[in-house]
């Protein structure tokens, strides 16, 4: 495979020096770059340097979906996955070792993708800014479905497209070239050459910064390396998905100083599934955290299909999730109620607490200096009778920030008719500084039949459990209505005697509704 090298001009302010190029696959060819700022974007890159001007900058904070592209990367059994992301926060550092893909790459004018076909025959394309990033989200769907052999329903290319929200034309033609695409004679990646160039970028060293550079980029492969590094190096940034920090840089114009990459070690990728737990190592990636935790509690999947849009997902990590702290953050609220414990790390000890007890106040844990976020411990079902629901209000269905998320979990025993409150978890993310349990509310629960009663007894006592801030998302008064009134939708849903089928609370139960 040919190598290129694309030499970008010195920035004084913010260069970095790494000991080697960062190295990917881009058009065909090995792209080197010698020397890059640690946080310049992926976007950047391809619009001032690489001329590859198709794709663009819409919100600049990975909401829009303008700016989609996809990485390709290197699997454990030798395959080729492909991830719609957000170049507008991803830096390009964090490319190394991978296969990137722009709206220039699908194909040319002259010979068009069947999904930009489709999407002119559709008519699924009126000022066109965000139709790149459409091609891209429609490109990667639909080279998963060719390499199964399937074709997605109508509902799942809504959901493939959460993560584009520019919609000009309207849902309807674009979803409509979604399904007219699959109808084309098959246009499919040639894989085989990409994975080939990978697996000898792989071969390299990783990708560190020069001795004693305050604000360069380090991104270990081994769980070793990293805790050591981490040790060395308590004030470094620690970087995952980018999906957080990125906007720290776009919008806040923040210095992020020396950054160490969590995303190349493979320990830290990996999620282990025992008789007892679910370990889901701090650098899987959300959606596969997410698909996880529903194999296990399918109850969840409403909440996993609406935490953010699919490129955020397949960028940013639960662990880095859980390690921000945010108060309105979806991942804590639903790891509290199933009982998860975080695992930290710091050089060679290895501890757990409850995730509950790791938040201190407003974005603070109890993480020690050079101690970093090892994992997430989730105790399997086991056999208990343990019911789970979570639920996300926001002003948006599709990629929105939650104004409150309820994570709600109870297990009955006893005979029927008879059954009582065994143990119960009641969290909450939005009503508090930090994501925290609804104990007032638990302890009028816990022993207690499960009855219209109980469940009075346990709404009033949420009023002594938060007192919340008004904010622009929601008032106080409306954060704790809908905090009440969520756990009277999980009584509806998990009461003993006649609970509601999941048809008569859900919205997208019927099909015609798209």
């Amino acid at each position: 495979m040919p190598l290129a090298s694309l030499v970008n001009e010195p920035n004084p302010i913010s260069m970095t020096a790494p000991v080697r190029p960062v190295r990917f696959v881009h058009r065909g060819a090995i792209v080197e770059v010698p020397a890059v700022p640690p946080t310049r974007t992926v976007l950047e890159w391809l619009r001032e340097d690489a001329r590859c001007p198709g794709t663009k900058e819409g919100c600049a904070e990975g909401d829009c979906g303008a700016c989609t592209v996809v990485l390709g990367e290197l699997q454990p059994d030798g395959s080729l996955s492909l991830s719609p992301v957000n170049a507008c926060i991803q830096f390009l550092p964090t490319l190394d070792g991978k296969a990137l893909y722009a709206v220039e790459d699908v194909a040319g004018p002259q010979a068009p993708h069947p999904a930009q076909q489709a999407l002119v025959d559709c008519h699924g394309s009126q000022c066109g800014f965000c139709t790149p990033g459409f091609v891209m989200s429609l490109w990667a769907c639909y080279e998963r479905h060719q390499a199964a052999g399937t074709v997605p329903t109508r509902q799942q290319l809504a959901d493939d497209l959460s993560g584009n929200l520019c919609r000009c034309t309207g849902y309807r033609p674009i979803l409509d070239a979604g399904q007219r695409m699959f109808e084309a004679t098959p246009q499919p990646l040639d894989r085989k050459p990409v994975a080939e160039a990978l697996r000898a970028l792989q071969a390299e060293s990783p990708l560190a910064a020069a001795p004693g550079d305050t604000a360069g980029f380090h991104a270990p492969r081994t769980l070793a390396d990293f805790a050591a590094l981490r040790l060395a190096r308590p004030q470094a940034r620690l970087l995952a998905g980018s999906t957080d920090i990125g906007l720290w840089v776009n919008k806040q114009f923040r210095e992020l100083g020396e950054l160490l990459y969590i995303g190349n070690v493979a320990e830290l990728r990996r999620i282990d599934t025992t008789a007892d737990h679910i370990e889901i190592g701090a650098a899987a990636t959300l959606e596969a955290a997410w698909q996880a935790l529903v194999a296990e509690w399918p109850a969840l999947r409403d909440v996993w299909l609406r935490f953010a849009s699919l490129p955020i997902r397949l960028a940013g990590t639960m662990g880095g999730n859980v390690a921000n702290g945010s108060p309105i953050g979806d991942s804590a609220p639903v790891l509290i109620a199933l009982g998860a414990q975080i695992v930290l790390r710091r050089g060679d000890a290895v501890r757990a607490m409850p995730l509950e007890d790791f938040y201190v106040d407003y974005m603070k844990n109890r993480l020690d200096s050079g101690e970093f976020v090892q994992s997430l411990r989730v105790p399997r079902l086991g056999g208990r009778a343990q019911a789970v629901r979570a639920y996300k209000i926001s002003k948006r269905f599709d990629c929105d920030i939650s104004a409150v998320c309820a994570a709600l979990a109870i297990e009955l025993q006893g005979a029927a008719g008879s059954e009582r409150i065994a143990s119960v978890r009641l969290a909450f993310g939005g009503m508090a500084a930090t994501v925290r349990r609804a104990r007032q509310a638990e302890a009028a629960l816990h022993g207690q039949p499960w009855t219209e009663a109980s469940l009075q007894a346990a709404m009033a006592a949420l009023a002594l459990d938060f007192k919340p801030l008004s904010d622009m998302r929601a008032s106080s008064t409306y954060r704790l209505q809908v905090a009440q009134n969520l756990i009277k939708r999980f009584w509806f849903e998990t009461r003993p005697q006649g609970p509601l089928p999941e048809h008569a609370v859900s919205v997208w139960s019927r099909e015609e509704v798209l």
